[in-house]
């Protein structure tokens, strides 16, 4: 293929976001998204807020997405769907559920020094004070993987930020990054700096780790989907209320327009390519099928959308208004 190394395309990106300007936020209305970086909505008793924790303009989505594709591919699809063929602005997006009992975040954001960071990343603290929510009042923590992007978060100069909160990883996620494989990965590769921050914001936290499978209930009405590919032990997570429900699928998209539709096109990140296309397939069937509202975590914000057959294969709806009726 011809084009841009990993170590080039981190550094473009990493670049980019540093130049980009996120305003900050202010105080989020009780639905809809008033504030920069905030949006709530109601599923069933369940309040969910997703947190923007970055949104830089970057080069892409070739080869991010559709690795061994022509870049004029991605071009020609960018251009049929009245996007830029050579830029675009993905989503960091975690997604904080509030049960009545317990709240429950998915996924941390970059922190300071994760794949964006600071000032243009790592803003997630910021948004849940904004929203109303203090650190120290996350009972959970679900991580969708152990990327730096989704992990970053964890701790800040040494500290845990969530530090009453337990901790919940993919078994099978966390026995990879526990093992010197990853780090024997070349030094600017994504899967060698996430498994150095593995260690040093993951492991450092085992004692309040628990390891979950495909299949395990977190909280009663959240349950933990297979979706691996991306990485070992990706997980999605399925989350229902009163007959309502969302899928949380972590990053079985990195474009809501490329991924869906060329699920078979190469991901730049996948660790399996293969196993990667396999899933997101499944999940993408699944959402169209059963009309799930779906938070994808680099779906541009609020990151949240539907999912509908298109020949043989997807689109992705946006939420505009829907959720606040």
């Amino acid at each position: 293929m011809n084009g841009p190394t990993r170590r080039q395309l981190a550094a473009a990106a990493l670049g980019a976001a540093a130049m980009a300007r996120i305003p900050d936020a202010d105080a989020a209305d009780a639905a809809g998204c008033s504030a920069e970086g905030i949006y709530r909505f109601r599923l069933g008793r369940f309040a969910v807020t997703m947190l923007l924790d970055a949104s830089p303009l970057i080069e892409g989505p070739w080869p991010i997405v559709g690795e061994g594709q022509q870049r004029a591919e991605m071009a020609a699809l960018m251009r049929e769907n009245r996007l830029p063929p050579d830029r675009f602005r993905p989503g960091f997006t975690p997604v904080l559920v509030e049960t009545g009992q317990q709240r429950v975040l998915f996924d941390t954001g970059n922190g300071a020094v994760g794949f964006v960071p600071r000032p243009a990343g790592g803003r997630l603290r910021e948004r849940l004070m904004r929203a109303g929510c203090a650190p120290d009042s996350i009972d959970l923590v679900v991580l969708t993987h152990c990327h730096t992007d989704h992990i970053g978060g964890l701790m800040e100069a040494g500290m845990c930020v969530f530090p009453n909160a337990r901790i919940i990883v993919g078994a099978s996620e966390h026995a990879f990054w526990s093992t010197d494989a990853p780090l024997a990965a070349p030094p600017e590769s994504n899967e060698h700096t996430s498994a150095l921050m593995f260690r040093s914001h993951l492991l450092a936290l085992r004692g309040r780790t628990d390891l979950i499978t495909a299949g395990a209930e977190v909280i009663p009405g959240i349950t933990a989907l297979a979706a691996g590919g991306h990485t070992p032990g990706h997980l999605a997570f399925h989350v229902e209320s009163e007959g309502r429900r969302l899928l949380i699928w972590g990053d079985c998209a990195h474009h809501e327009v490329a991924s869906l539709a060329r699920p078979d096109w190469h991901a730049l990140f996948d660790m399996d390519k293969d196993a990667g296309a396999v899933t997101r397939r499944r999940i993408y069937d699944m959402a169209a099928s059963e009309d799930l509202v779906v938070a994808g975590y680099h779906t541009s914000f609020p990151s949240l959308g539907y999912v509908v057959r298109a020949g043989a294969a997807y689109r992705w709806i946006p939420v505009t208004y829907q959720l606040e009726l």
